[in-house]
Order: C-alpha cells, then structure tokens, then sequence
C-alpha cells in the first residue's frame, strides 16, 4: 500500500500492494486489493470486497454488503445503500450488492441494495439503479433503464 494521505483512519483493513490511498480517507474492516486507487473523502465500511485495479474516486460511500469485483471504476459521489427499509432505531437487514468485473459506475449514482451489476456494464452519470443490470449493458436515468445492450 502506498498511503499518500495525511489524514486518513484505517481500521483492521487489508489493502493490497501498489494500492494507492489518499486524503480523508475512512476505511474499516474491508479488503482491497493490488493495484487501487482509492481517492480523497471515500468510506469503505466492514465487510466490503474490493477486487485488483479498480478505482474509486472521490466522495464514494460503499457500505457493508457490498462487493466489488477485479478492474472496476466508481465515480465520485457514488453512494451505495444496504438496506431497503432503513430507520434510525430498531433493527435493519444488510442486503447485498455485487458489482462484477469490468464495471463502470459514472458520477453521482445511487445504487439501490440487492442489485448486480453484470461484467463490463456501465451505469450513466446521476442514474438511481433499482435493478440488476446484465452483462455488457447500458443503463441510465432515474430509474436507470436499459439505454444499450
């Protein structure tokens, strides 16, 4: 791991080689592996799975539940969500995510829990994804609609 950040929390994390953390950077009980870029202001929370050379750029939020394959792209402002019904007290239900090899999620989406998105899709800029998303699909829009296949 390459740590060129001043200001970061790292807890109980596994980060690969030749992986690059920057600034403000928030990871806990994840594991990343050869050849990241994990930018500035990113939360990586417990249990997430970050696969070899992909990259996750500035102010993305990827909870527990989620799992991120080899060679994937995350644009700034992605969020990621893990539950369907969340509420301030009382119990919750983690709901996994996937994000297969190849992928590429654009600036400011939101990726609803529960869904996969297949290898080499890509999801526009701004898009709410509600649903999976197959193998070498396009999709954008609110809710994000197959746009190519």
């Amino acid at each position: 791991m390459k740590l060129l950040a001043k200001y970061y929390i790292i807890d109980d994390a596994k980060i690969g080689k030749d992986t690059i953390v920057r600034n403000f950077t928030q990871l806990y009980g994840c594991e990343i592996g050869d050849n990241c870029r994990i930018a500035a202001f990113v939360e990586i929370q417990r249990g997430v799975k970050i696969g070899n050379n992909c990259k996750v750029e500035a102010f993305v939020y990827i909870p527990t539940g989620v799992t991120i394959e080899d060679n994937v792209f995350i644009g700034p402002h992605v969020c990621f969500t893990n539950d369907k019904y969340p509420r301030a007290v009382g119990d919750w239900k983690i709901v996994p995510t996937v994000v297969k090899k190849g992928a590429s999620i654009g600036a400011g989406a939101v990726i609803l829990c529960g869904v996969t998105i297949g290898e080499n899709a890509m999801v526009g800029a701004g898009s709410v994804v509600t649903k999976d998303v197959k193998a070498n699909e396009m999709v954008y829009g609110n809710p994000a609609k197959v746009r190519k296949r």
